[in-house]
Parts: structure tokens; C-alpha cells; sequence
């Protein structure tokens, strides 16, 4: 793994307003640019808004290729790679929440959520497929939100060779330090256990549906240890260089790094 310089955005993301949110989007491109970013990350749903209300029907995009040609233009303009959020609409009319990674020089992928939260289930269908990426110089996987509940998808996306796993929330109500403390039970252990970078981040203030989110984002290193965090009831970015020595050292551990030791036979 190379080091990488990535930006997450903690961001507000109306319901609806999807030429909006995409402008929005720019502004803060620019400014991870500014600050060397190569990655800019921005949370579960972002372009169209996060909704369980069938509404959200309205917002769903067939893989839309003007939004992927906005995309594409915003990662070409500024030389980096996005991570956005959006409803996909499948070739069978299903619904996907999804997140799309796109690179300079295109689509490198979609990622669609594979938990569907209770609340989500009349609205979304699960996905099928455990992706990694690659992009920057690292191998990623995306998870969304609920997903990080669910340990087996994080092992799964490690041994395929993750080192970085990304994991975009749109989880609405309480403070950003309850929100954090909530994160806490189940995040260090995806990073400890698997030796990877755990990068985290929610939106932040009203959807204008009726939910309010707080905004917070943490990087947990491949030790489990917290490596940056920042809790915010505004509209803010967090920029942090992930290390791949970092990364060597814990996986050139015996001791340290688990994964190669797995009893594959008791546990395909």
C-alpha cells in the first residue's frame, strides 16, 4: 500500500435536491485538492439525501449517465477520486443504496449495500457482491452504514486483499459523541482484527425529511488505535495521510497480524 492523502466530508444532504448536492460536492473537492488529497469521500447517499420514505423513488437514478459524466468530470477536473453516494435503479427496476467510486480516468466501481437496516427494507434490495477496489495506490473496500455491523464482510474484503476499508453512514439522530461511542463498540475490532484502516463518516444536520444527522468522522489504523477524529454539528472536512508503513509493520508481525492464521477449513 502507497500512502495516501484522503478527504472526508461530513456534509448536509437534502432530500431532493440532487443538482444541489452535486454542486456542493465541488466545493469541497476543491478544497481537499488544496489540502493534497487524492481521495475525496463523501457519505452514504450524499447526492440524492438519505429518505426510508417512498419518496425516495423519485430520487432513484438508472445508472444515470449524466450523473456519472458530472462524477467523472469532478474527479478528471480535479485529478482525484470520488466516493458518492446514490439510489441506483437496477436493469429489474430493484433498488440499490450505492456507492460509486470514480477515478480521473473513470468508473473504477459500484458498491451496493449488502445489510439493509430494518427501517430501509420496504425501500432497498441488498447487493450480491463483496468488491475491492483499487485506486491511489491502495486496495479498499466500501460498506455502508449498517454494513459494519456484520464482521464476516470485513474478514471477507481483507482476504481479497483490502487494506483500507471505507465505510460512508447515513445514520441519523443522537450527538455526535454518542454517535462516536456507538462507532467505538464495533469499529476497533474491524480494524484490529483484519490489519486494515477503518475510515468512518456520517452527514451532518437536516435532511429536510425530517431526520437530523450528526456529523463526526474517525480513522482507526490497522492497530484498532484512533488515529483522527472530529465531531461536528456543521457542515466540515477531515483530511489525514494513511500510512503504508504503518500498514507493513503491523502485517510483518506474526504476533500482530491474524488473518494469515484464519482456520480457513473450519470457516470457508
Amino acid at each position: 500500500m502507497k500512502n495516501i492523502t484522503l478527504s472526508t466530508v461530513i456534509c448536509r444532504c437534502p432530500v431532493g435536491r440532487i443538482q444541489d448536492n452535486l454542486g456542493n460536492m465541488e466545493k469541497w473537492i476543491r478544497a481537499a485538492k488544496a489540502l493534497g488529497s487524492g481521495m475525496v469521500c463523501f457519505p452514504e447517499l450524499n447526492i440524492p439525501g438519505y429518505s426510508t420514505q417512498p419518496t425516495i423513488l423519485e430520487n432513484a437514478l438508472s445508472p444515470d449517465p449524466e450523473i456519472l459524466h458530472r462524477l467523472h468530470g469532478l474527479a478528471s477536473a480535479y485529478g482525484v477520486t470520488v466516493l458518492a453516494g446514490l439510489v441506483e435503479k437496477g436493469e429489474t427496476g430493484r433498488l440499490y443504496a450505492s456507492h460509486v467510486a470514480m477515478g480521473p480516468d473513470g468508473l473504477i466501481g459500484v458498491y451496493r449495500k449488502l445489510h439493509i437496516a430494518p427501517p430501509e427494507q420496504t425501500i432497498f434490495t441488498p447487493g450480491a457482491d463483496i468488491p475491492v477496489f483499487e485506486a491511489q495506490g491502495i486496495r479498499f473496500g466500501i460498506q455502508l452504514c449498517y454494513d459494519a455491523h456484520f464482521p464476516e464482510l470485513s474478514t471477507r474484503m481483507a482476504l481479497k486483499g483490502a487494506e483500507v476499508i471505507l465505510i460512508p453512514h447515513a445514520s441519523p439522530r443522537g450527538t455526535p459523541k454518542e454517535k462516536l461511542a456507538s462507532w467505538m463498540r464495533h469499529l476497533t475490532a474491524r480494524a484490529y482484527d483484519n490489519s486494515v484502516y477503518v475510515v468512518a463518516w456520517n452527514q451532518v444536520g437536516d435532511n429536510e425529511k425530517g431526520l437530523t444527522f450528526p456529523g463526526l468522522a474517525v480513522v482507526l489504523g490497522p492497530s484498532g488505535r484512533v488515529e483522527k477524529q472530529t465531531l461536528s454539528q456543521e457542515e466540515t472536512m477531515m483530511t489525514l495521510t494513511l500510512s503504508g508503513e504503518e500498514l507493513a509493520k503491523i502485517r510483518e508481525n506474526r504476533m500482530h497480524f491474524f488473518l494469515p492464521h484464519r482456520r480457513a477449513d473450519l470457516f470457508p
